[in-house]
């Protein structure tokens, strides 16, 4: 009888030990999941004077409810991310086009774009990058906003010098960017005298002149502005165009 109380004892012993065992294993785990979540938001620099745990509005010590704070964090994070490379591919093709690297500087300025047509996507919009600003500017702070929209200048502006550069230019493509960049700033002289080049060279002629005689109000002593309305005034008188319907796609 002594002995069989004795091995109950040891074998109720045995049991508490194990699930205490349990308790202290889940603890440990638990300890250790939060330790990392820590460190995880840790190792991230702050976004706007706050931490990425205030940011993201994650609760660190397991309560209910963090879950859509840290994704709505997240996602801004992702999107500051997205805008900053966009900006670091647009140096990275200044500094190549600079070296006349014009191909390299044409590649890096569509990565530029596409970052930013990554924050256009991320922010559930609709349309082309170019209409972010006006659809998701809520959204966007007022630092991000002038960033996007001065890359986005920059970099369309920047291709259309690179196209020009090439030897067999493609004046459609350099007619959309110059639109693009125009599509922001109406008053834009480089883009005004290149979208009359493009014009030109594809022919129409009439909006060819439209452009140009904008360049000019902004500029009119330059000459190469000059030399080109000359051009297609007289392309103009050559081929009667001035009878056709006024330019289109003017901006204004």
């Amino acid at each position: 009888m002594h002995s069989t109380l004795i091995q109950s004892s040891q074998g109720k012993q045995a049991f508490v030990s194990e699930q205490h065992g349990l308790q202290l294993s889940c603890t440990l785990r638990d300890m250790e999941a939060k330790q990392h979540s820590i460190k995880s938001l840790k190792s991230y620099p702050e976004a706007g004077g706050r931490s990425l745990a205030a940011a993201a509005g994650a609760d660190v010590s397991g309560g209910g409810g963090g879950g859509v704070g840290y994704r709505a964090g997240a996602a801004e994070l992702e999107m500051e991310a997205k805008i900053q490379k966009a900006v670091d591919f647009k140096v990275e093709g200044h500094r190549c086009y600079k070296e006349k690297k014009f191909r390299e500087a044409i590649g890096k300025y569509h990565r530029a774009l596409l970052q930013l047509k990554g924050v256009h996507v991320a922010e559930g919009t609709t349309g082309s990058e170019v209409n972010l600003l006006n659809q998701a500017a809520v959204r966007l702070t007022d630092d991000q906003r002038r960033a996007v929209e001065s890359t986005e200048i920059e970099c369309y502006d920047s291709l259309t010098a690179c196209l020009l550069q090439s030897e067999l230019v493609n004046y459609e493509r350099v007619k959309e960017y110059c639109l693009k960049v125009l599509s922001h700033q109406q008053d834009h002289f480089k883009a005004m005298y290149r979208a009359g080049i493009a014009f030109y060279h594809l022919g129409d002629y009439e909006c060819a002149l439209r452009y140009l005689r904008d360049a000019k109000s902004r500029e009119p002593t330059d000459t190469n502005v000059l030399r080109y309305i000359q051009l297609t005034e007289m392309k103009m008188s050559k081929s009667g165009q001035r009878d056709r319907e006024p330019c289109k796609e003017a901006m204004g």
